[in-house]
């Protein structure tokens, strides 16, 4: 024990490999980095020696070769094969990840974006030929108007944060235009929010007023009027909030807001379990941004191409950005200026991703309004089936309260196990699970949050259930090791996560030689 009387951690976070010549454990490959196992006499590709040209870059000009490594395709398809094997995928198992969605990507979807047309189609080419690609950009936002009761949909932003700026923009252009922008500073956000809300509040040139969050989780009315005034420009409120509930005093709120000359902004990162039961616009909603990924299915995270169209209630809709899809005598066309308009402008070069598009669009047909409906409620009660399996074991903030698409619980069940939060998302990963979203929302003490989502059978959610059971009893009986040196399992044993934060090493920096 230590001097706070918590169990001391093993001193040597290395992973002690098998004694075998090569390191591997069968087919736990230990694999090194690219720059190590790179050479410079290597290529995958012949590339002819260009003509000879005359260098622009004067001073510019590189004068040493680049220090990149080098490998024949088999070695680089080895590398980037025996990489995958160590990450943790969808593909691969539940991601329970809270506020966050992690869904099942429908192969038909696939499929569809890798169609000729669609994969290959260039915003840059002739309108004539790309009006399919233009009908599935308008069918799109099409349903996502009638999903959300909205007037208006932006179809550019790229991600939730980029469709969330576009949402607090459209919000400014319509108080600039009411010549209020001077007198109305102050966006109201409540402690639950996501962190982008105030970030992007701040962006946008406003000012943040917090909103408590009462006792049982949820904004009040009473909360939100006492924080009204005539500096106020809008609130941006997440319905179901981050705590997994649903603001049952919201039309209340909106309607208190609206009075107030103020706009209602709704994140939408948890609209997958409520699409098909209700829709934002008819709740007072103004503006919201639809995460695709998040309720349609489409490729989340990875640093790849997004999508976050933003739907806009008629309060907004003439603030839309451009470019956006017009239909005439002549077929379907992009209008790039709306010059006379009130449109807040351009925020990205192009409409938006294409692959994004059709993969939703694809899941939205196919599941069609019953499908996605139900989607919705089994995303309900898969959370409700992971809340009340594990409410004796484990400790919910807000009690024994029906919650919508994630479950939370808070670290007060491990008050007298010396365990932290922290050490029981690293003993899941030694029993092949991601962790779920810990410490978030920040108004819960040791947060724990289980989105399940409806992809999950409910053979794959006793199984998880049977494994966090198991893992609570032996946080419970007096086992700290099995939680303290974990992940055992795992390539890499657990790192100093403060030193990381406060010292990462950014740079590979080729080690020295052994000898001259």
């Amino acid at each position: 024990m230590n001097s706070q009387g918590r169990p001391t951690r093993p001193e040597d976070s290395t992973v002690a490999r098998p004694d075998t010549f090569t390191g591997n454990r069968a087919l736990d490959i230990e694999e090194a980095l690219i720059f190590e196992v790179g050479r410079f006499d290597a290529s995958g590709v012949d590339i002819e020696e260009p003509a000879s040209f005359r260098s622009k870059l004067g001073p510019l000009q590189r004068e040493a070769a680049l220090d990149l490594p080098g490998l024949t395709e088999p070695e680089a398809v080895r590398h980037y094969v025996r990489l995958s094997r160590n990450n943790y995928s969808i593909d691969a198992g539940i991601y329970p990840l809270g506020s966050c969605t992690m869904k099942h990507n429908p192969r038909l979807n696939e499929k569809l974006a890798r169609l000729a047309g669609f994969a290959d189609v260039h915003p840059l080419q002739p309108v004539s030929t790309s009006q399919g690609a233009l009908a599935v950009i308008e069918a799109l936002a099409e349903a996502l108007m009638t999903m959300t009761g909205m007037s208006a949909v932006a179809m550019s932003p790229k991600a939730g944060a980029h469709g969330e700026l576009c949402g607090m923009m459209a919000i400014r252009a319509a108080i600039e235009d009411r010549g209020e922008i001077e007198s109305r500073r102050v966006v109201l956000v409540p402690d639950s929010a996501h962190g982008t809300n105030p970030a992007t509040a701040a962006l946008t040139g406003f000012l943040v007023r917090p909103v408590p969050v009462g006792d049982d989780g949820n904004v009040s009315v009473e909360a939100v009027k006492s924080a009204l005034s005539s500096d106020v420009a809008a609130i941006m409120l997440t319905n179901p909030n981050t705590c997994g509930l649903f603001e049952r005093q919201i039309v209340d709120i909106a309607d208190a807001i609206h009075d107030a000359g103020a706009y209602f902004y709704c994140d939408g990162a948890n609209f997958n379990a409520i699409v098909g039961k209700t829709r934002p616009g008819d709740l007072g909603v103004d503006a919201m941004h639809i995460n695709l990924h998040k309720t349609f299915s489409t490729p989340h995270g990875g640093g790849g191409p997004g999508a976050g169209p933003v739907a806009l209630s008629s309060r907004l809709a003439q603030f839309a950005p451009v470019p956006f899809v017009v239909r005439d005598a002549g077929g379907l066309r992009l209008l790039e200026n709306a010059d006379g308009s009130k449109t807040l402008g351009r925020m990205c070069a192009f409409h938006g991703q294409m692959g994004m598009f059709v993969r939703a669009l694809s899941f939205i047909l196919s599941h069609g309004s019953d499908g996605l409906r139900q989607a919705a409620e089994d995303a309900v009660l898969s959370a409700n089936y992971v809340r009340a399996s594990l409410n004796d074991v484990m400790s919910a903030p807000f009690g024994d309260r029906v919650c919508m698409h994630e479950a939370l619980f808070d670290d007060r069940w491990l008050k007298d196990t010396k365990l932290s939060t922290l050490d029981f998302a690293k003993a899941m990963i030694d029993e092949g699970y991601h962790p779920m979203t810990v410490y978030f929302p920040l108004i819960v003490h040791g947060a724990m949050l289980i989105e399940p989502t409806e992809s999950e059978s409910k053979a794959s959610l006793d199984l998880f259930i049977m494994t966090l059971r198991d893992l609570a009893f032996a946080a419970k009986g007096g086992k700290p090791d099995r939680f303290l040196s974990a992940p055992v399992y795992a390539p890499r044993r657990r790192v100093d996560e403060t030193r990381a934060a406060r010292r990462p090493v950014l740079r590979w920096a080729r080690p020295a030689p052994l000898c001259e």
